[in-house]
This record gives C-alpha cells, structure tokens and sequence, in this order.
C-alpha cells in the first residue's frame, strides 16, 4: 500500500461538528458523514462497556486496530477517567500510515475533548511512544497484519479491542478469518470487540474464531455494528434476519492463509468461493426479507 502525504488529508466536518478525512487511496471517508465522535461513543465505547469496566478496574488495556486520526482511543480514555481518574490504561494503536495521526493533531481535531486526552494523544502522535503515570500508549506503524501477529506472540490481552478499518471491500485484508483470529487471541476471556461492520462475511469470521455476537443499534449508518465476545451473557441477540444472513453465501468470508496477500487476491479468492458454495444464494435471503441491498460495512 503507499503511504498518502499529508496534503492528501483535508478535514471534512460530519454533523456531530467533528472532523473527519476521506482517504483517496481507499475512497472512503474514515467516519460516517453523521459523526466521528458519535461514532466513537456508540460503536466503541459503549459496546465494549469501558465505563463499567473502569468501575470494577484498576488498569484496562485497549488494542485500538486502525488507529486513524485518534477519534475512538479518545473517547475510551475520556469515558474511563471519567469514571475512574486512577485508572491505568494501557493502549496499543496499529496504523499504517503515521500521517494520519500526525495530520490530525496538526488540525487540532481532537482539541474539543475533555484534558488531558488532547494533549496525551498530540504527544503520542509525535512520539509514537507515550509513558505517564495513568497511560502507558504506543503507536505501532506498520502492516496490522504483522503487528498484531507480534502482539499475539507477545501475549497482549485485552479488555477492548475497537475494530476500525475501512469497509470489507475496500480493504478486506483486515477483515479475514486469519486476521480476525489474531484479534480474538489478544481479547480477554471477559473482553469485548467491537466493530461498525455488520457484514455478513465478518460475522462469521468472527463466529470462527470462537467468538459470540451481538448486534449494536444502527447509529450513524443504515445498519448496525457488531460486538464479539468469548462470553455469550450480556450480547445484545442477532435478529432472525442476521442470523438467517450468516447461513448465506454472503456469510463466506475473506480468506488471507499467509497474511500477506494482496487486497485483489483476497478478493479473487473470496468470489471463486462463493461460486462453488453450497449455501443459501444471498439473492434468494434479499428476496425473503424484501431487502434491496445487504450492507458491505
């Protein structure tokens, strides 16, 4: 993948009245156009119940995969110390791209929220490394997929994992089964992962990797995201319509063996899949639920 400069990022107001960028390389905006604070609440936080677990806790860590511009690790360490200021958080940011960041704090996007997080998350945009008394942060800058095999090896647990990448087919090499097993091994066994996708194809990723699923509500998008857990108590249930989708050819997930293929291998290899699946034809699932399209994030 090749880095995009700095001049590429523009901020871009949602309507939450904060900012976001659109990425030429992916052809995505990094937030929905409702809001990337609201998004960072409600697909995030509130999924992965940090305030409750700054209550009963004394550390939490968070694995943030897909960093970006900083929005979600935010508003996670807002909602703990809010809760609890002596909380100490350990949090692990995977990006690709450093500019990202970086462009951010150079915008002062994140300025609005609430001290010290602004001027916590600036320094470790900087910095890439970050050590206080209540935050030990690092931002690792490479492929997800090779930093978080080394995290696995590594043995990092995690109370959160926030699962932001840009949507399946744009970039489906972080949305495979192998990766998405990575992920399940960093989450402790009362840990919560948390994603805005609701594809099909992720679901059921996940689902492989051992995981129970919970629907979260529709906000900011038409569809609604995902909470995983190795717990199957406390998920908010899948409509019969979800679960009907997994048994479906679009529940056929991406595939990356190696974790190393190409965005268009990946892709190749998932569509010769469901050809010869013996599932549900996803057709036939629109036509039962009068569905006009099924959502690809």
């Amino acid at each position: 993948m090749n880095f995009e400069s700095i001049e590429s990022f523009t901020p871009q107001a949602t309507e939450d009245g904060s900012f976001t960028f659109f990425s030429p390389e992916f052809e995505e905006h990094f937030h929905s156009h409702h809001g990337a604070k609201q998004e960072a609440e409600f697909k995030f936080v509130l999924p992965c119940q940090l305030r409750e677990k700054a209550r009963e806790n004394e550390a939490l860590t968070l694995l943030d995969l897909c960093y970006g511009l900083g929005y979600n690790s935010a508003a996670a360490l807002e909602a703990i110390w809010q809760v609890n200021p002596h909380c100490q958080v350990e949090l692990i940011g995977l990006e690709l791209n450093a500019s990202v960041p970086k462009t951010a704090i150079s915008y002062r996007l994140l300025d609005a929220g609430l001290p010290p997080v602004p001027e916590l998350l600036a320094q470790l945009a900087d910095n890439e490394r970050l050590v206080t008394p209540n935050l030990n942060a690092c931002l690792w800058i490479a492929d997800a997929r090779l930093t978080l095999k080394q995290l696995c090896t590594d043995g990092l647990q995690a109370d959160a994992i926030f699962l932001d990448p840009f949507s399946p087919p744009k970039c489906p090499q972080l949305w495979t089964v192998e990766f998405l097993a990575l992920a399940a091994q960093c989450l402790k066994p009362k840990g919560f992962l948390a994603t805005y996708s609701c594809a099909a194809a992720v679901r059921k990723a996940l689902q492989l990797a051992g995981l129970n699923l919970g629907s979260t509500p529709a906000v900011g998008r038409r569809s609604p995201g995902t909470v995983a857990s190795w717990q199957p108590e406390g998920l908010p249930p899948l409509s019969i319509k979800e679960e009907e989708a997994l048994l479906t050819r679009a529940a056929v997930p991406y595939r990356d063996p190696q974790l190393k293929a190409s965005r268009e291998e990946i892709i190749r290899d998932r569509a010769i899949a469901q050809h010869n699946s013996p599932l549900e034809p996803t057709s036939a699932w629109k036509k039962r639920w009068s569905m006009p399209t099924i959502p690809n994030s």
